[in-house]
């Protein structure tokens, strides 16, 4: 049996530390593979099953050991890596046990090595990782080498292990690493596991001196490009909210990046080596960057094994689903107003930001050690000079030996500046200098040259290049004490795509987008009133601070309101701007907000907002804010519909503080309507005119233009002359990115449900809908719908399918319960985000019409849900406004009576309340019994 030896001892209440040290060798298992009941090796079936229980056992004790935080995630990784040493030492001396020379040619083979390269080769090992293994020699391989190469992998494969090998000389070796980088990188983790210790060692030597005669230059070079490759892949940002743990920015890639070059040009094994004036190098590190180093190294291996044993697999990538269960297992709780996953995420991002700083710091510093000192500095201009910088390598530093950012932490605004205006690169040094010294930046809170230099850089070109910069060093956490709170803050829902921090600076990109007239295309208005503005400073400074008090609790837009006109002095704003900066972050969410959430045909919600707004500037700057902050979220969020939207309540709200529009009687604007109506329709016979124009109620003439106008009275004569009970027509609105459905049918309760479950079905995404009943008793509803991709549904078989399931539908032929619950529903990682219901009545945002809001998570069918709801209280639908943010989707609603009169009475609303809350339920949305009462008639009739 195995030796106890071979396994870390149990021990209550054993802490990591306890199990730091390495297990030794395992020689009685060597012993029982080769030395079997007849004194000869095991056969192989036999053998196979020892090593299988012996696998399965080293497996569970490093779970056990992490899972019960006896071991932390480096200290397993390590174990896992050291144990599996063992395993690999005594298959070798099993496989040469049962592979013997066959004649003196095979006796007299040279030896060879069994190395690890690769991760396992740092002595680091996942659970569900590769075994990266060299067969190693002075010479080719010969037969029987081969043989025992062949053995071994054929065992390790049946013993479910995935294995990188390769069989290689020393000399092919040192071929391979100088054609691939990739093979030079695994054989700088090269590390000796069993065989014949000689060849390793010479293989030492040579590759030892081929590092040396070739440099660190070629290495270095091909790292950053393969690390700006990986990046690319993987995300730039650093700050995604589904990050890559092992191969994004930030991650554990980046860090065994910098153990790669200082190994390479060292010959270290461990980064405290780096420490101290006697280290390689005169001392690269501190030791509180050492420390740091192996926080992030030991939190994101942490991190790692975790995201390995919940998912079963070898998964990386962190994604919703995985967020709660890992944070919950690494003891994140919820605290104060962050719950427990918000709190992992953050810390994972401050320790990615803290990997970006450790490369910035570390990786120049080795290139300077390994390659010589900087090129002769040059003093530069006069101005250059006296703002205490020069040059280095023809890159921008402090001016030596007396200015540096220690005691002038002015400096490091100086040197930002100097880059931008001069477009000189910053020298690799001096970025770490500003890293080292970023906490001297509270010292600068009230300098006037430093408020100055800093709304300079905001305001300037390629402003969020520098603010990225500036964050990534600390920098604005110290320069700014609210910034710190929002950086690495996530929003645990699928909507924002960074954190706030850094969809703060995205925002404030593309700001600086529309100013150079790049977003013409897909943002018109923006880019036509840039230009138009007087307030750009206020613009800038309330594009940074418009997320500025999110994570608090409360309403973020309070909030901040208050903060931006605390802040806003201290920076430097005059009282005019202060205010102006103050109201943007207030009601920055409130021209998208009315766009998405209220009918904007009501002229009352285009005096509200004219009311509050008041002044023509603000408007224009708070379209530009929408603009921003929108695109900013993430690239599927902004789309052709949703910039109508934000264009139509941009120019009726302008044409109200123009004085243009005067929101005349309802009965004027009706007749006005029908006029124009009837201009369009002058070709037609009087009778057939008249017959059209009888038909609308009031609220039909003025929901649409008098071009849709016509358009409906072509599509009601159609319908007639050929007594078609349905008529459904597709219009594709390219500009818009929508599809506008008109649907004209005899009128019943539930038919809009229907149709939403029939859209449904079809894949179309519902972001508007207008439902109309006529004169005749015919209903004309329209519906402007997406598809999944927030493009127009254009695809002539699918509108043709559409039409279809929409007749099908209606007439009862089509089971829409079932067809829904067919519908494709979102990606399980998605799950973990949770949306409360909720179902909000507003009597106040309509003259006309009781206003619904519902929140719920989004699927397949919610809205036949919700409407078959609405409708089996016995409400009429007037309008339909939906939008989804992620797995989040806000629908309103506006409803009448059976009389056209609002809702008010307490106890018919406390009934819709409760019919509409159990359409969103979970039991609803599988079909089960959740839906009470006349709604769930009205569901079952749908």
């Amino acid at each position: 049996m195995t030796s106890p030896a071979a396994l870390p001892a149990r021990a209550s209440g054993q802490r990591a530390a306890a199990l730091a040290e390495p297990p030794s060798v395992i020689p009685d298992l060597i012993a029982q593979l080769t030395r079997g009941q007849g004194g000869g090796p095991m056969r192989r079936e036999e053998a196979l099953d020892l090593l299988r229980q012996h696998l399965g056992r080293i497996q569970q004790r490093v779970q056990e050991s992490f899972e019960a935080h006896e071991l932390s995630g480096l200290a397993a990784a390590r174990w896992l890596a050291a144990l599996t040493d063992g395993l690999m030492q005594a298959i070798e001396a099993y496989a040469l046990a049962m592979v013997p020379a066959r004649d003196a040619m095979e006796r007299a083979e040279a030896p060879f090595a069994l190395v690890a390269t690769g991760g396992y080769g740092r002595g680091v090992l996942a659970p569900f990782s590769d075994i990266d293994l060299l067969f190693l020699s002075d010479q080719t391989a010969g037969l029987r080498t081969q043989r025992v190469v062949e053995f071994v992998l054929y065992l390790l494969w049946d013993l479910g292990l995935k294995v990188g090998h390769a069989t290689r000389s020393i000399r092919d070796c040192m071929e391979e690493a100088g054609r691939d980088t990739t093979v030079l990188t695994a054989l700088v983790d090269a590390r000796f596991l069993a065989g014949d210790p000689r060849v390793f060692e010479r293989f030492q030597e040579v590759f030892h001196r081929q590092r040396q005669e070739r440099g660190l230059g070629p290495f270095l070079a091909a790292k950053r490009a393969e690390r700006a490759g990986r990046h690319a892949r993987y995300g730039d940002s650093p700050y995604l909210v589904e990050p890559h743990v092992k191969e994004g920015r930030g991650g554990l890639r980046d860090l065994q990046t910098l153990y790669w070059l200082a190994r390479y040009a060292f010959n270290t094994q461990r980064m405290p080596e780096l420490v101290g004036p006697e280290s390689p190098g005169g001392g690269l590190l501190t030791e509180h960057e050492a420390r740091a180093i192996r926080r992030a190294w030991n939190f994101l291996w942490t991190v790692r094994f975790h995201l390995h044993y919940v998912a079963g697999r070898a998964e990386e990538r962190l994604t919703f689903d995985f967020q709660p269960v890992v944070g919950a297992r690494m003891g994140y709780m919820p605290r104060g107003r962050q719950n427990g996953v918000e709190r992992f995420m953050k810390h994972l991002f401050l320790t990615v930001r803290d990997v970006l700083r450790l490369t910035r710091i570390l990786e120049p510093a080795i290139e300077r050690a390994a390659l010589g000192p900087p090129a002769t500095r040059r003093q530069g201009d006069a101005a250059l000079a006296e703002a205490g910088l020069a040059f280095a390598d023809g890159k921008l530093v402090a001016a030596p030996p007396n200015r540096d950012f220690s005691r002038e932490p002015v400096l490091m605004l100086r040197i930002l500046k100097a880059a931008r205006d001069r477009k000189l690169e910053i020298h690799p040094l001096a970025i770490r200098a500003l890293i080292r010294n970023a906490h001297h930046a509270s010292r600068l809170r009230d300098n006037p040259e430093a408020k100055t230099l800093f709304l300079d850089l905001l305001t300037g070109r390629d402003a969020a290049q520098w603010l990225r910069l500036m964050n990534e060093a600390g920098f604005l956490s110290r320069f700014i004490p609210d910034w710190a709170r929002i950086v690495g803050l996530m929003q645990f829902d699928t909507y924002h795509v960074f954190t706030v921090d850094e969809h703060t600076i995205e925002a404030i990109g593309v700001l600086q987008q529309i100013e150079r007239n790049e977003l013409q295309e897909v943002a018109p208005v923006a880019s036509e009133l840039i230009g138009q503005l007087q307030s750009r400073r206020a613009l800038y400074m309330a594009a940074l601070l418009h997320d500025i008090a999110k994570g608090r609790g409360g309403d973020h837009s309070e909030l901040g309101a208050r903060i931006a006109t605390e802040l806003c002095p201290r920076l430097g704003l005059t009282p005019e701007e202060t205010e102006t900066v103050s109201w943007l972050v207030l009601h920055h969410l409130l021209i998208s907000q009315t766009a998405f959430k209220r009918d904007i045909e009501d002229p009352k919600t285009v005096l509200d907002i004219a009311d509050l707004v008041q002044s023509p500037e603000r408007l224009r700057l708070l379209l530009v804010l929408t603009v921003c902050d929108m695109r900013a979220v993430g690239p599927k969020v902004w789309n052709g519909w949703k910039a109508t939207l934000l264009r139509e309540v941009y120019w009726r709200v302008a044409e109200v503080l123009a004085g243009g529009l005067s929101v005349p009687e309802r009965d004027v604007r009706v007749a006005r309507a029908r006029e124009a109506a009837a201009a369009m329709l002058a070709a037609w016979p009087a009778a057939e005119r008249d017959k059209f124009l009888a038909l609308g109620y009031p609220g039909y003439w003025l929901s649409f233009d008098a071009d849709t106008h016509a358009r409906h009275a072509a599509l009601i004569r159609e319908a007639e002359a050929s007594q078609a009970p349905l008529t459904v027509r597709t219009r594709v609105l390219e500009s818009r990115a929508v599809t506008e459905i008109t649907v004209y049918a005899a009128d019943h309760p539930g038919l809009f449900s229907r149709i939403a479950g029939a859209l449904a079905v079809a894949g179309a995404s519902i972001v508007d809908a207008r439902i109309h009943t006529l004169t005749n008793g015919m209903a004309l509803d329209t519906f402007w719908v997406q598809d999944a991709a927030g493009g127009a549904f254009d695809a002539p078989h699918r509108l043709a399918r559409l039409s279809v399931l929409v007749e099908q539908a209606l007439s009862g032929r089509l089971r829409l319960r079932e067809e829904i619950r067919k519908v494709r529903r979102e990606p399980a990682r998605l799950r973990a985000v949770t949306v409360p219901p909720r179902v909000v009545f507003d009597n106040h945002a309509s003259n006309t019409h009781t206003v619904i809001e519902v929140n719920a998570r989004d699927r397949p069918g919610l809205l036949h849900d919700v409407t078959a709801a609405i409708s089996g209280e016995g409400l009429q639908i007037g309008s339909a406004h939906i939008t989804t943010y992620g797995v989040r989707a806000v629908d309103v609603f506006y409803v009448k009576d059976v009389f056209g009169l609002k809702v008010e009475n307490e106890r018919k609303l406390a009934a819709l309340r409760e019919a509409m809350e159990a359409a969103l339920s979970p039991q609803a949305a599988d079909g089960g019994g959740a839906v009470p009462g006349t709604a769930r008639a009205a569901a079952e009739r749908a």
